[in-house]
C-alpha cells in the first residue's frame, strides 16, 4: 500500500472517493469506511444508477444498504438514460447533503467518466445542431463502428481511447468536434483549466488495483454467482420490455452478453464465456483510464479485506479531521 503525502489542513477533502476496477472490492470498502466514519455512500457507478438490474449490476444488497445510508444507487429506469452532467448534478447535491447533516461523503464506483465531471467538472461544450447530431447518425449507420471510430480519430486522436463498442461516446465525440472544429478534449482540458482558477473542491481518491492474476478469476466467479442469484432473470425481464438497444444498460458488460441469449443468438455457455471476457477486458481498460486519468491519493495494489479497511481507516479519519496523514 502506497501512503499519501500530507495535505495543508485548508485543503481537508469534501469528500472520499473509493476507485478501481470492477470487482476489486471498491464496494465493501466504502462501506467499511462509512461506518468507521459516519458516512454517507454516493454511488459513482453508471451502471448502478439504474434500478432494473440490481444483480447484474453488482448493486448493494438490501442488507448493505441497511448498515450506511446510500444515495443514487438504483434511481433511474433502464429507458431513462442518465449522463454524467445529470449524475454530476445529483452528486454535488448528496455531498452537501451529507455535509448538512454532519456526515463524510464517501463516493464509490468504477466510472471514470462520472468521477472526473465530479472533481475535475465537465466540459462547457455549446449546444449541438440537430442536423449534427442526425449526420452522425446515418454515419455510424453506413459506415459501422470501426469505420466511423477510424474517420473520429483522423479529427480527434485521443478517441482512440474509445472501445469500437462504445457507440454513444463515440456519437457525442463526434458531434462535437463536427459541430465546433475542437475535439472533445480540448473542450475537457478547457474546463479543468478553468476549474483549477476557480479553486475546486478537493477529493481524498483511493484506488484499488488488485493484481490482474487474482482479479480475473474473481471476476469469472462472480458472474457465476450473478446467474445463480438470479441474474439471468432480470436479463430475461429486460428482454421482455423490447427496449432500445442503445441504452446503456442494455449495453452494460454482462447484460449484453444474456440479452443476446434471451434473442435466441447465442447458447447460454457461449454468452457466459463472451460475458466473463468482456467483463476482464472492462477491468482491464479501467485499469488503463484511473492510472493515466485519475491521480490517486492512496494507491492499494491488493484486493479488498477486512484488515486492509482497518489499516485504511485512521488515514481517512485523519484526512477529514486534518487534511494530513
Amino acid at each position: 500500500m502506497a501512503y499519501p503525502s500530507p495535505r495543508p489542513a485548508q485543503q481537508r477533502p469534501a469528500a472520499v472517493v473509493v476507485a478501481g476496477p470492477t470487482g476489486s472490492g471498491k464496494s465493501a470498502l466504502a462501506l467499511a469506511l462509512a461506518e468507521g466514519i459516519e458516512g454517507t455512500i454516493i454511488n459513482a457507478d453508471s451502471m448502478q444508477v439504474y434500478r432494473d438490474a440490481r444483480v447484474l449490476t453488482a448493486r448493494p444488497s438490501p442488507a448493505d444498504e441497511a448498515r450506511a445510508p446510500h444515495r443514487l444507487f438504483g434511481v433511474f429506469a433502464a429507458e431513462d438514460p442518465c449522463t454524467a452532467g445529470r449524475w454530476r448534478a445529483l452528486a454535488e447535491a448528496e455531498i452537501a447533503a451529507a455535509e448538512g447533516a454532519g456526515r463524510a461523503a464517501v463516493v464509490v464506483g468504477g466510472t471514470g467518466l462520472y468521477l472526473e465531471a465530479l472533481m475535475k467538472g465537465l466540459a462547457p461544450v455549446p449546444p449541438i445542431p440537430t442536423a449534427v447530431r442526425e449526420e452522425g447518425a446515418r454515419l455510424l449507420a453506413a459506415l459501422g463502428a470501426m469505420r466511423f471510430r477510424a474517420l473520429l480519430i483522423d479529427r480527434d486522436p485521443q478517441a482512440a481511447a474509445l472501445a469500437p463498442g462504445d457507440r454513444q461516446r463515440l456519437l457525442r465525440a463526434w458531434e462535437v468536434v463536427a459541430a465546433t472544429g475542437t475535439p472533445l478534449s480540448a473542450w475537457h482540458t478547457r474546463q479543468r483549466d478553468e476549474a483549477a482558477g476557480a479553486g475546486p473542491r478537493t477529493f481524498f481518491v483511493v484506488y484499488l488495483c488488485p493484481p490482474r492474476e487474482r482479479l480475473y478469476p474473481l471476476l469469472d466467479a462472480r458472474f457465476e454467482t450473478m446467474l445463480a442469484a438470479g441474474g439471468l432473470d432480470e436479463a430475461r425481464a429486460l428482454y421482455r420490455r423490447r427496449l432500445d438497444a442503445d441504452l446503456p444498460l442494455l449495453k452494460a458488460v454482462g447484460i449484453r452478453q444474456l440479452l443476446r441469449f434471451c434473442a435466441g443468438e447465442t447458447s447460454l455457455d457461449a454468452a457466459i464465456a463472451a460475458a466473463r471476457q468482456a467483463t476482464r477486458n472492462y477491468a482491464k481498460r479501467q485499469t488503463t483510464w484511473f492510472r493515466h486519468r485519475l491521480p490517486a491519493d492512496l494507491v492499494v495494489s491488493e484486493q479488498f479485506s477486512e484488515s486492509l479497511a482497518a489499516r485504511i481507516l485512521p488515514i481517512i479519519r485523519r484526512q477529514l479531521l486534518t487534511g494530513c496523514c
